[in-house]
């Protein structure tokens, strides 16, 4: 049975209600609120932080990360490299999914296949040529083609399924973005974790319940989490300053002050590891959506680096975030890699992005469409609308279709095959490792996402996209970071993709609850204590 994402949308108009069940007196309920949906439950339908924390409190890998993201044991309990080219594994035992079937070397071996095959968006988890071999119940080898000394970085998020619940239930392929209906088992997930799932409404609610046979220490107090999706600022924010919502994400940045002034909340504050940037289309010959008829202007690197020195990042900074982003020159956060001091933003000046314009064959500027998410980021279309005032002052006259992050991350991206000309993305690397950027956003890819799916541009420079295959197997430090800076400094001198800044966490929370907040933004519930 296929149930469509519309029914379910239709339950939105019951909001601000928040259809909120009612635990019993003795549960402790944990409730939150997201400005965006949660529809497939299948991790490896969208390859996006807030739909993979979520998964993960019922999903697991074979690693997990800590409070402070350093790489721990998860359903491996060690793991080492037996030669440069092969990783062994040596997995827990006595651990069994929610339906109750055991863990074993034959789920790993099931996941790996099926997150490399059609419609996954996780496949750069995993070298395509690597084989995975079980060598008993309880052990898988990963042989690779080349040394990868950074291959287990994102398999906190490389979640494990049941190969015979899958086999069940008809899961044994990905649930593809690109459908316009949900399976019945993508309504529905079967992990290790230590929440089970109780119950999916796509875009409206989500239900878990605590799992009391979990592996792992339990460090939490709860015995429900509720989440539901609330898309209208202002009702997110009552929600929570009446109590009916425990914990909301992201705070608007014009109501943090009024979120901390209350007597029972507080804002939750720091550093996020996720850069705010914008993609111009350097791959087609002719834009889509455009008056620049025959050619593309965005080929042109005296164009994109135009589009970049018309953004007063500054003024993006103080009137549309509040103070609540740090304006960057590369696309990747400072924290992640120890040489982004050396690299300057190219100055705002509107004068000599009209000079580049004009001697790019553009002296009057032209129009095109941008598209932008949302409810995804922090102030998206605000900052869509600013950008969009910004070049107009460069004569160019962009057109903002701003849409909810399921139909942007569908038509944008490798879905739709890049359906957009212009547009704005972020992005957390998974591996917190400067190689994913250079492998998922600024990399070469055909017309069809391969290799870098993620690359909603499609610029390219092959002498950085040869810089990223050494970087990745690598396994001097300095060496590599050299090889890093070099291509991160194509990417900045050609303005192949345009970075914008790294925006702030800001999590409304009662005082009634302690929660870990980790600079990627996962929202996990073992971590979280309710009085």
């Amino acid at each position: 049975m296929k149930l469509r994402l519309a029914l379910f949308a239709m339950a939105t108009a019951l909001l601000p209600a928040l259809s909120l069940a009612t635990a019993p007196a003795n549960a402790v309920t944990f409730r939150y609120a997201f400005q965006g949906d949660l529809n497939s439950l299948d991790p490896y339908t969208l390859n996006e932080t807030f739909a993979l924390g979520a998964i993960g409190n019922v999903m697991e890998g074979l690693t997990k990360r800590d409070k402070d993201l350093k790489i721990i044991p998860g359903l491996a309990e060690r793991w080492e490299i037996l030669e440069p080219t092969k990783w062994r594994f040596y997995l827990r035992k006595n651990v069994k999914f929610h339906d109750g079937s055991p863990f074993t070397a034959d789920d790993v071996v099931f996941s790996a296949t099926r997150a490399r095959a059609d419609g996954s968006q996780v496949k750069t988890r995993l070298p395509a040529d690597a084989k995975v071999v079980k060598v008993d119940d309880h052990t898988v080898d990963f042989i690779l083609a080349q040394p990868n000394p950074i291959l287990h970085y994102e398999w906190d998020t490389w979640y494990i399924f049941s190969k015979p619940w899958a086999e069940k239930v008809g899961a044994t392929q990905p649930q593809s973005a690109s459908s316009s209906s949900l399976n019945a088992w993508a309504l529905t997930a079967n992990g290790t974790g230590p929440f089970k799932l109780e119950s999916h409404q796509p875009g409206v609610r989500t239900v878990y319940k605590t799992n009391t046979d979990w592996w792992g220490k339990k460090e939490h107090n709860l015995d429900e989490v509720i989440f539901t999706t609330i898309k209208s600022d202002a009702t997110r924010v009552a929600a929570l300053l009446s109590g009916e919502i425990d914990m909301m994400e992201p705070v608007p940045v014009q109501d943090v002050d009024r979120v901390k002034s209350s007597p029972n909340t507080t804002v939750a504050t720091g550093p996020e590891l996720r850069t705010i940037f914008l993609n111009m289309d350097s791959f087609r010959d002719e834009l889509l959506y455009s008056n620049v008829k025959g050619k593309n202007p965005f080929k042109d690197a005296r164009v994109r680096k135009a589009f970049y020195q018309a953004i007063d990042i500054e003024a993006i900074k103080s009137k549309v975030m509040r103070g609540m982003s740090t304006p960057s020159a590369l696309l990747i956060s400072p924290l992640l890699f120890s040489r982004s001091g050396e690299f300057k933003r190219h100055p705002y000046d509107p004068n000599a992005a009209k000079k580049l314009l004009t001697e790019a064959g553009y002296p009057n500027g032209f129009e095109l469409t941008m598209d932008c998410p949302n409810d995804r980021y922090v102030n998206d279309e605000a900052i869509c609308q600013a950008v969009t005032v910004m070049l107009a002052r460069i004569g160019v006259k962009a057109t903002l279709n701003a849409m909810p992050k399921a139909k942007f991350f569908e038509k944008a991206g490798p879905t739709a095959k890049y359906d957009s000309s212009f547009n704005m993305l972020g992005w957390t690397p998974g591996s917190f490792d400067s190689w994913n950027i250079l492998g998922n956003i600024s990399g070469c890819r055909d017309a069809n996402g391969k290799p870098a799916q993620f690359n909603y541009g499609g610029y390219c420079n092959k002498e950085a996209d040869a810089l990223a295959e050494k970087i990745l197997v690598e396994t001097d430090t300095k060496k590599r970071d050299e090889m890093i800076y070099q291509a991160f400094k194509i990417v900045h001198e050609e303005a192949g993709v345009l970075p914008l800044h790294q925006q702030a966490l800001a999590w409304g929370v009662s005082k009634k609850v302690n929660i870990a907040q980790r600079p990627d933004n996962q929202i996990l519930f073992y971590w979280v204590n309710k009085n």
